[in-house]
């Protein structure tokens, strides 16, 4: 199979099941954080909010920001999580932060997975992390770059010749051509804050199954966080699917 073939291939395959992959990690940085705990414990607390905590989630918040600014501007069919279905896209983004980066939301799930490999406290792991989903995310890009410049040709290729990748050039900037929708963001990108809490919840359980055997973190802001957030992811779940509530002409 010839090399571009393949990166499609595997591209596509990546794609499809993109949300889902990087949590087999999550076992990997279980171990690492274990080891981290027995060599740097002042690093490490069973009460309060530690460093490593404020720096994770903070990198996880921009992330999140990333998303939902460009969620909040795209139309129908575009910027989806679609999975099952494909790469789907009735149109060619150009404008707000897609006049300045071609893929920002892989960009904002860099942000939110480097914050979650924070929390393990290894910088080795970190810059692992870091490299390998650039490996993994970069055969994503390709595919739907493959699929954009099959189905829009020249418009997108055009446009992708002068936006980069990944490291967005502010001086390029052109205001979104629609206005931003609260409800798309609510529809589409609802589980984002639910999941980064959830996730340091579970590290703070492991933290303390580690250091006592206890499973249940006692960190209250860890706990009031998560079911704080669920409520939420619940509510806007609900509404989406038994209501026409965050439904936009559209959008």
């Amino acid at each position: 199979m010839p090399l571009q073939q393949e990166f499609e291939t595997q591209g596509n395959f990546l794609f499809r099941y993109r949300s889902y992959l990087p949590l087999l990690l999550i076992p990997v940085a279980f171990w690492v954080t274990s080891y981290m705990l027995e060599r740097h414990p002042l690093w490490f607390s069973l009460d309060g909010i530690t460093s490593l905590e404020i720096i994770a989630v903070a990198l996880c918040i921009v992330g999140l920001v990333i998303r939902i600014f460009t969620v909040g501007y795209t139309p129908k069919n575009t910027s989806g999580r679609n999975t099952a279905q494909g790469q789907v896209a009735d149109t060619v983004n150009t404008t707000g932060i897609y006049s300045i980066v071609r893929h920002p939301l892989y960009l904002g799930n860099y942000f939110m997975w480097v914050g979650i490999a924070v929390l393990t406290g290894d910088l080795w792991f970190i810059v692992a992390f870091a490299m390998g989903y650039w490996v993994y995310y970069e055969r994503i890009m390709y595919a739907e770059e493959q699929f954009l410049t099959k189905k829009f040709g020249e418009k997108y290729t055009a446009w992708a010749s002068v936006t980069p990748a990944f490291i967005p050039d502010i001086s390029k900037w052109h205001n979104p051509d629609l206005s931003f929708s609260w409800k798309k963001v609510l529809k589409k990108e609802k589980n984002g804050l639910f999941a980064i809490f959830l996730l340091v919840f579970i590290f703070n359980c492991w933290l303390t199954w580690l250091s006592n055997g206890q499973f249940i973190t006692q960190k209250s802001w860890s706990i009031w966080s998560m079911i704080i957030t669920g409520v939420l992811y619940f509510i806007l779940k609900g509404l989406k699917s038994g209501t026409k509530m965050l439904e936009e002409e559209g959008r």
